[in-house]
């Protein structure tokens, strides 16, 4: 009877593809990161402008009134380890990008419609020397006698790939959706800073920044700044303490923000 009850809730979901999903936004966005320096982002200030966040970031939706476009969750552990700031992502969130297995054990029932996460499948080496499939921008890369595949996938349809940090998921998502303009908040990266929300006592879910910024954040950034982010798709840091360096993604102002915003109306 459980198994019954389960799969008719999962019926009731509004279940999206992301191939359907290319393009249906322009303009500028704002995606919104955990980080020490997000709890001094005027949230509200930019409440016309759709706003992409993340894992506990949700927090600084409540009880603004404003929607986040999308939700953004590839942590395996995230929906236990905070299980009621996942919930308020289900309760506000427009649009839930997840991972496929956490669609059947959705705690509870959401109007949001649900974009299963998958990861790009594995890149051969002609594929990466040769550009294969344009719509994934991808690069081998050798640490410590071990191969990778650094990459930036611009049709989500294709997957996504993983830098070890959710804010690179998200400027994926945000280049597949057609956004040109992206403002990070709160991509600080620094560990030894922790998340905003993880204060009075609640619990402090695991971070492994330090251990993957070197062979894998800074590396995929490196390579979104060099062979995606032009013309067509600009990326700003509003992280003045961000690991990531300006010349990779420029650091500017709040108030350089709003005048690039406006001046793009």
């Amino acid at each position: 009877m459980e198994a019954v009850g389960v799969k008719d809730r999962t019926r009731q979901l509004s279940i999206k593809d992301f191939a359907n999903s290319q393009n249906i936004a322009k303009g500028p966005v704002f995606i919104v990161a955990s980080g020490a320096s997000a709890k001094d982002f005027p949230l509200e200030r930019f409440a016309d402008v759709p706003m992409i966040t993340m894992n506990g970031a949700i927090s600084m939706f409540k009880d603004t009134g404003i929607r986040p476009f999308f939700y953004v969750c590839s942590d395996i552990g995230f929906p236990r380890q905070q299980p009621d700031l996942y919930a308020q992502a289900l309760l506000l969130s427009h649009r839930l990008a997840i991972r496929p297995d956490e669609v059947d054990s959705l705690p509870q029932a959401t109007c949001a419609e649900i974009f299963p996460l998958r990861k790009a499948s594995r890149t051969t080496l002609f594929q990466a020397v040769f550009n294969a499939q344009p719509q994934m921008v991808r690069k081998r890369t050798f640490w410590k006698n071990s191969t990778r595949t650094i990459g930036f996938s611009k049709d989500l349809s294709y997957g996504f790939f993983d830098a070890r940090t959710v804010a690179y998921v998200a400027l994926q998502i945000a280049y597949h959706l057609g956004f040109n303009k992206v403002f990070l908040v709160g991509v600080d990266l620094n560990q030894n800073a922790g998340r905003f929300y993880e204060n009075g006592g609640r619990a402090i879910s695991p971070c492994g920044l330090d251990g993957h910024y070197e062979r894998r954040i800074l590396p995929s950034f490196e390579l979104m700044s060099k062979r995606v982010m032009g013309e067509r798709f600009t990326v700003y840091n509003l992280s003045q303490d961000s690991r990531i360096p300006h010349s990779v993604v420029p650091k500017i102002t709040v108030d350089q923000a709003e005048s690039i915003i406006l001046s793009s109306r």
